[in-house]
C-alpha cells in the first residue's frame, strides 16, 4: 500500500459513509460539517459521492469552484464550510460514465489539488458501499475516522455490518452509527412511532458494538431544509436535532486532533 502522505493544514479527516443509498448519508455529512463549523472549527465538506453529487444542493449553491492553474483549485464556501463536488464541475442532468480509474483521478485531485488551507476537520461524503472511491480515500491519506450512516429497515442494517467490516480491517476507527429517520411523531397526537420496530435494531447495536449511535427522526422540516437549500442546523426551531449534532463531537474529541 502506498504511503498516505498528510492533506497539508488539514488536522483531521471524516469520512461519512453508508452501506446503501438513500439512507440520507449526504444530510448527515452536510449537517455535521455545519455543526462543526459552529464550534468555531475551520471546516472542509468534500463530496465524493461522484456519481450522485447532492451536496451542492443541500447548500443551496451553484457557484464553480475556480481553477488557478492544473494543479490549483480554489473551492467553493457556503456557510462558512469549504467546499468541492462534481456537482459544481458538471451540473445538470448530464451522467458521469467513468471506470474506476477516472474515479481515483478525480478523487485525488479533491485531495489534493484543492487549496483547503487550514482546516480542523475535513468531513468527507463517500458513495454508498464500499468501492473504489472508499478503496482509494483509505489507500491515499489517514482516516481519523468513520461515521456510518444507516436507517433502521433490516435491508439498511444488513448492509451496515459491511461498510464497518470494511473500516474495520484497514484500521480506521468508527466514530459511530447514524440511525437516521429512525421514528416520527405524529403530527396530530405527537405519539412516537417506530415504523421499522425497535426489535431488529437492539440486535443489531449488539452485534455491531459502536462507541456511539445516535438517533435522528423523520421531520418535515428535515424535508423542507433541503428543498430550500439551507442546512438544517441553521434553523433556529431545530435546537434538539442541533443538539444530536453538537454531542458528536464530545464524544469523539479524545480520537481527533486539536
Amino acid at each position: 500500500m502506498p504511503d498516505k502522505a498528510p492533506i497539508p493544514g488539514v488536522k483531521n479527516l471524516i469520512a461519512v459513509a453508508s452501506g446503501k443509498g438513500g439512507v440520507g448519508k449526504t444530510t448527515v455529512a452536510v449537517n455535521l460539517a455545519i455543526a462543526l463549523q459552529r464550534t468555531g472549527s475551520k471546516v472542509g465538506l468534500l463530496d465524493a459521492d461522484v456519481y450522485g453529487p447532492n451536496v451542492p444542493v443541500m447548500l443551496g449553491t451553484t457557484e464553480q469552484p475556480r481553477a488557478v492553474d492544473e494543479r490549483t483549485i480554489i473551492p467553493v464556501e457556503a456557510y462558512g464550510v469549504k467546499m468541492i463536488s462534481m456537482g459544481l464541475l458538471n451540473p445538470g442532468d448530464k451522467p458521469l460514465i467513468w471506470r474506476g480509474p477516472m474515479l481515483h483521478s478525480v478523487i485525488q485531485q479533491f485531495l489534493r489539488s484543492v487549496q483547503w488551507g487550514e482546516l480542523d476537520y475535513l468531513v468527507v461524503d463517500l458513495p454508498p458501499g464500499t468501492g473504489d472511491v472508499q478503496l482509494t480515500l483509505i489507500q491515499s491519506v489517514a482516516v481519523t475516522g468513520a461515521l456510518i450512516v444507516t436507517t433502521p429497515s433490516i435491508v439498511a442494517l444488513a448492509d451496515v455490518r459491511k461498510a464497518i467490516e470494511m473500516f474495520r480491517q484497514v484500521n480506521v476507527e468508527i466514530l459511530g452509527v447514524v440511525e437516521n429517520m429512525s421514528y416520527f411523531n405524529c403530527p396530530h397526537c405527537k405519539e412516537r412511532i417506530d415504523v421499522f420496530g425497535t426489535a431488529r435494531v437492539r440486535i443489531w447495536r449488539r452485534r455491531l458494538v459502536c462507541r456511539c449511535w445516535a438517533k435522528l427522526r423523520s421531520s418535515r422540516r428535515f424535508a423542507s431544509a433541503v428543498i430550500r437549500g439551507s442546512p438544517l442546523l441553521r434553523w433556529a426551531k431545530m435546537r434538539r436535532a442541533r443538539l444530536v449534532f453538537m454531542r458528536w463531537r464530545g464524544m469523539w474529541r479524545s480520537g481527533l486532533r486539536s
